[in-house]
């Protein structure tokens, strides 16, 4: 999202006049989030030609395999080597610079916690330089990229997702969603662009400043701290996430068409 200082520029308020004209010859937009509804809005949108038509996953697959997913994940924990009474914080995504697993890798390490264990899941062009850096670490496990088929196991087999992507690419990040569709709580940067919608602050989850290590590390120990409270998040998470399906992107879908229709 723009700062002020950006919003004020010469050459910013140029480019929005230069995007408004555009967007004036549209009579209907679809946001996927609150992100997506403030950038339509600055840009001079109107609020009734906006229409919600949310990032999905398939929840119903998602939140139907939570239990046969619950069974396997305790297996598979086991086969991992993954200690039974340890929290479990978990990392599944590409081994890139933009996912930041490095980030917390250290931010891991500098929690110093004997009873959590650290598991990434997946592949990418950091996964040399994260293995030698995790070295012998206790309580660190990985395990190779599953396929869509096996992510419930992955999701299940955790107690905290967290996704601590930097910079622009992190548009919205729907592996948020299968998560919280597995009733796991989640941390992510103030750069996922989801982070406005799923993550509420103290409730679903937390939100740290992108690129802060220190403050993942406290985020960490925040949400680490209180098992029952990391389960009521889970759960408060699978609640608002079941807003964010096909069935209401495809009603947003849907109303646009009839707002666009009105027009003729």
């Amino acid at each position: 999202m723009q700062n002020q200082e950006t919003i004020r520029s010469p050459k910013s308020a140029l480019r929005r006049f230069a995007i408004a004209a555009v967007f004036r010859r549209f009579a209907a937009f679809l946001y996927v989030g609150q992100a997506n509804w403030d950038y339509f809005r600055i840009h001079g949108v109107p609020e009734e030609k906006l229409f919600f038509a949310p990032h999905a996953i398939d929840n119903e697959r998602f939140i139907g395999s939570a239990d046969a997913a619950g069974d396997a994940a305790k297996a598979w924990r086991r086969s991992l080597g993954i200690p039974e009474d340890h929290l479990v914080v978990l990392f599944a995504a590409k081994f890139e610079e933009k996912k930041r697993p490095l980030d917390l890798l250290a931010a891991f390490a500098a929690l110093g916690r004997d009873d959590v264990s650290l598991l990434f899941v997946g592949n990418g062009q950091l996964e040399e330089e994260l293995r030698t850096r995790a070295g012998g670490a206790r309580n660190l496990f990985f395990a190779p990229f599953q396929n869509q088929s096996e992510m419930p196991r992955s999701y299940a087999a955790c107690d905290l997702f967290v996704l601590p992507s930097f910079g622009p690419g992190e548009s919205w990040g729907l592996a948020v969603n299968e998560a919280l569709c597995l009733a796991r709580p989640v941390i992510v940067s103030d750069h996922v662009g989801c982070a406005a919608d799923l993550v509420r602050h103290g409730q679903t989850g937390l939100v740290f400043p992108a690129g802060n290590v220190s403050a993942l590390t406290e985020a960490l120990r925040d949400a680490l701290s209180d098992r029952e409270r990391l389960r009521e998040w889970g759960v408060a998470g699978r609640e608002i996430v079941r807003n964010y399906d096909y069935a209401h992107a495809t009603a947003g879908l849907e109303r646009a068409l009839e707002k666009v229709g009105s027009r003729k």
